[in-house]
């Protein structure tokens, strides 16, 4: 037998490792890193003002909003739902907390509690809507598309009555300018706003009994429910919590804005399941970090900020965002097998 015959099986074996690591990885990480770094240098090459300090800046203020809404929709997701009411939200906190702003303000001539009045607002909005959601889903079992679905079509209604389709302007300066003005080393106070938030959640889906109940539910409802896992009041909460979070975002980007419009956020509906999607959440349920949202919303907005730096037509961005949905699906599917793959490779090795 020759040398060359003896080496060949070795050869093969390498080949087999290698290819078994990366499909272990991409499983794992999936493609965004790579994706993250290719947009990055392929924009900062076609456009000079991408890569300035200037320029990250404001990316990253208008960052906060989509990475808020993609969080709850992450935990939605992860639960084994999803959220279609997010855009009808956005619209509906954007009139309702300027309205009340502007009402306790101009009674009362006080700016701070006219803001703070406005928060409570955006927060019982959140928890009604992330209860009709919840309770749809948990208790009636209804579908989460049809139940989201239907209340998107609701609020969306009460925001055309409530506002009469005019836009709420006259909002205090502290939050129409202040909230995007400038903080500590040159960063947007919208961003020190979002860190605290994005902790919390962190820590509550990786650090808590509530985010192992979670994650469980969505992974396999049956076998949550047998283990004692109160799969009800754990979906509840999981729509509550998506809904606040995404009316905060919501109000923050009505400070971005300065002014209360009915039509705000039409496309973050989409943008949200794209970015915690390509973020490594799974549409199946049980699968999605924070740290992958804030990549998968980082990889969005580098997009669209991009292509409206090289001038890209509105038409030809929606046709991006759309194909970028269409991939992060795609990988998800693709992930999954890759997940599959490898679990089965483990259970041979050790049963070898």
């Amino acid at each position: 037998m020759s040398s060359e015959t003896l080496e060949k099986p070795k050869e093969i074996g390498a080949g087999r490792r290698a290819v078994d690591w990366i499909i272990d990885i991409f499983g794992r990480v999936g493609p965004l890193p790579v994706l993250l770094g290719g947009v990055f240098i392929y924009f900062a090459i076609a456009t000079p003002t991408f890569a300035t300090a200037n320029n990250l800046t404001e990316l990253a203020q208008r960052s906060v909003f989509l990475l808020l809404m993609a969080m709850g929709q992450m935990i939605v997701l992860v639960s084994g739902g999803f959220d279609l009411s997010v855009a009808a939200v956005v619209s509906f906190v954007s009139i309702v907390s300027a309205q009340v702003m502007l009402e306790v303000f101009v009674g009362s001539g006080n700016e701070t509690l006219a803001i703070l009045a406005s928060l409570g607002m955006v927060i019982l909005v959140g928890v009604g809507v992330g209860l009709v959601n919840g309770i749809g889903v948990a208790i009636l079992k209804i579908n989460a598309f049809i139940v989201t679905l239907a209340v998107a079509t609701i609020v969306g209604g009460l925001t055309i009555i409530v506002s009469g389709g005019a836009t709420v302007t006259g909002l205090p300066e502290t939050f129409s300018r202040g909230l995007s003005s400038e903080g500590p080393l040159g960063i947007s106070w919208m961003v020190y706003l979002t860190i605290p938030v994005v902790i919390a959640v962190y820590f509550l889906t990786n650090n808590s009994v509530y985010g192992s109940h979670l994650y469980a539910l969505g992974d396999n409802p049956t076998a949550a429910r047998i283990a004692g896992i109160r799969v009800n009041q754990t979906t509840i909460l999981a729509y509550v919590l998506a809904s606040v979070l995404i009316a905060y975002g919501a109000w923050l980007l009505t400070a971005r804005i300065g002014s209360g419009q009915p039509t705000l956020g039409a496309s973050y509906t989409m943008e949200t399941i794209t970015a915690a999607v390509i973020g490594g959440a799974s549409l199946r349920g049980g699968r999605g970090t924070i740290i992958g949202v804030v990549l998968g919303v980082l990889f969005m907005q580098m997009l669209t900020n991009g292509m409206n730096l090289v001038k890209l037509d509105t038409n030809s961005q929606q046709i991006a965002i759309g194909v970028a949905l269409l991939f992060a699906v795609l990988i998800d599917r693709l992930r999954d097998r890759a997940r599959t793959y490898s679990a089965v490779r483990r259970r041979l090795a050790l049963n070898s």
